[in-house]
């Protein structure tokens, strides 16, 4: 039953939102973020996410009428900026290029929002409860879409033989490791600079190397 208090709330929603509105809202779902990415869905509290973005809870209750809310909008956000370089794979350019381009563009993500890949790693690891139609749909449209792209190269003899899906996973695993486990990774190395960079021309080495056709 949609009571006077939802209907009130639609329509909030579909009036168009001011320049403060819009930035309120993207303060608390960056708040939101650092908050479910340190301590999951169910760690997470609507009130250590007030405090994280320096306002009240009535306040931020204006803008999301709960936390589920703000957890499915801060995962959509998520999904939409980790996927993007995936999605921007070109099938007219140069194979070992446009891979070695998406390699440093996750690498670099890695660097910049460790934050984003532990909330999906996080999500991930409880049996994906918000985002299991997303990957069983959309996610596997798209590995399937950018799988045949590479097949492609590799039928003209452009990339070594290799699977294409377990590629783009190995991929992410690669990539993402050092946002997930940075802690080991600086636990490992004794140092607390630059992992991502210090790791990107191995990366890249070990990835490329394999993917040159042999002649």
């Amino acid at each position: 039953m949609t009571t006077v208090a939802d209907s009130r709330s639609t329509r909030r929603d579909r009036r168009p939102r001011t320049r403060i509105q819009t930035a309120n809202r993207q303060i608390i779902l960056d708040a939101a973020l650092q908050v479910f990415a340190a301590s999951g869905f169910r760690g997470a509290t609507v009130d250590r996410i007030a405090a994280q973005a320096g306002m009240s809870k009535p306040n931020l209750l204006y803008y999301f009428r709960s936390k589920d809310e703000i957890y499915r909008q801060v995962l959509e956000s998520t999904l939409a900026t980790w996927l993007a370089p995936l999605e921007r794979l070109d099938p007219a350019g140069d194979p070992i290029a446009e891979i070695a381009g998406y390699i440093r563009h996750k690498l670099e993500m890695s660097r910049q929002m460790p934050e984003a890949s532990r909330l999906f790693a996080n999500e991930v690891l409880h049996g994906a409860p918000a985002i299991g139609e997303f990957l069983r749909g959309p996610l596997r449209d798209l590995v399937a879409r950018k799988a045949a792209v590479i097949r492609g190269w590799i039928d003209e003899g452009r990339l070594a033989p290799v699977d294409p899906v377990h590629l783009i996973f190995m991929i992410w695993a690669t990539t993402q490791h050092y946002a997930d486990f940075d802690v080991q990774v600086r636990a490992v190395l004794g140092e607390q600079g630059d992992t991502v960079a210090a790791a990107e021309e191995t990366v890249l080495a070990v990835f490329l190397n394999g993917l040159r056709p042999r002649r």
